[in-house]
């Protein structure tokens, strides 16, 4: 028979679990939530210039990067072709110029591999109107993919010259599509093509603060519906998950978990289809 002081531990021993999972499931919510957005948590744009602040990280991407266990396999990416990243930015939104009755198809030049995308420009025209002035103003030439999640959700994140996470275009694009029907269950599907932003996941004013940054979904990923899907992968799927078999290595400088691939976009290219 359990005596009353038995059951006391065994009570406590319980609860002290609960909690203990309680906690771990915040982490864990916390990490998928944070690592998609850019490093910089809000942008404020006055007389041209941008201001980063960095709450909206909170820890997540430390946390990834602390947990990130650097690879050993050897680059299986070429040198990136000759070139410097772009230093453009843009006080404004650029005019809306694309067809929502259309689609645009994308090649993605990149030392580990072509990428193939198509986008949706009749679900997100702002965001697919930007990433196309973006790409033919060359603003993804030569710029670095920096941040590689292969643990909790899998994306490969692009998009910025600094490779820093910080990167901007000078202006934010609002959120679209968060609704599509191809975001069930909470988990944006291997072949997403989504914008990064920094929402915080509390405040309203951090939404609609897409800019340049995108990122590749390779696997199945759970995620909150609050980045804007805008198109599909079409080809290189096998060209990302090589870059994620290659692993990644904590930067403790940029917060980020960069694949340890030299993953360089050489040329974007889009064509309207």
């Amino acid at each position: 028979m359990v005596s009353k002081d038995q059951r006391r531990r065994q009570l406590a021993r319980e609860k002290f679990e609960r909690q203990r999972e309680r906690r771990s499931s915040a982490r864990r919510k916390a990490k998928r939530r944070n690592v998609i957005v850019a490093s910089a948590a809000a942008v404020a744009l006055a007389a041209g210039a941008a201001a980063y602040a960095s709450a909206g990280l909170a820890g997540g991407d430390d946390r990834a990067a602390a947990n990130a266990t650097p690879s050993a396999a050897p680059d299986p990416c070429d040198r990136p072709a000759k070139g410097a990243p772009s230093t453009k930015t843009w006080k404004k939104e650029p005019a809306m110029s694309v067809d929502t009755a259309a689609s645009y198809s994308v090649k993605l030049a990149t030392t580990c591999g072509e990428i193939g995308l198509k986008l949706d420009a009749g679900k997100a025209p702002h965001t697919v109107n930007s990433f196309a002035f973006l790409a033919r103003q060359g603003y993804f030439d030569h710029s670095r993919c920096h941040r590689l999640v292969d643990q909790g959700i899998h994306v490969l994140q692009c998009g910025d010259p600094t490779a820093t996470g910080k990167g901007t275009p000078g202006y934010t694009l609002p959120d679209e599509n968060l609704k599509d029907p191809r975001l069930k269950g909470g988990v944006y599907p291997a072949g997403t093509v989504a914008m990064a932003n920094t929402y915080d996941g509390q405040n309203e004013k951090t939404r609609n603060s897409g800019g340049s940054q995108f990122f590749l979904v390779y696997q199945d990923s759970e995620l909150p519906p609050n980045y804007t899907p805008f198109g599909t992968i079409t080809g290189g799927l096998d060209v990302l998950r090589k870059i994620a078999d290659a692993g990644s290595t904590p930067d403790p400088q940029t917060r980020n978990t960069a694949p340890t691939a030299t993953v360089v976009i050489d040329r974007a290219t889009v064509k309207k289809s």
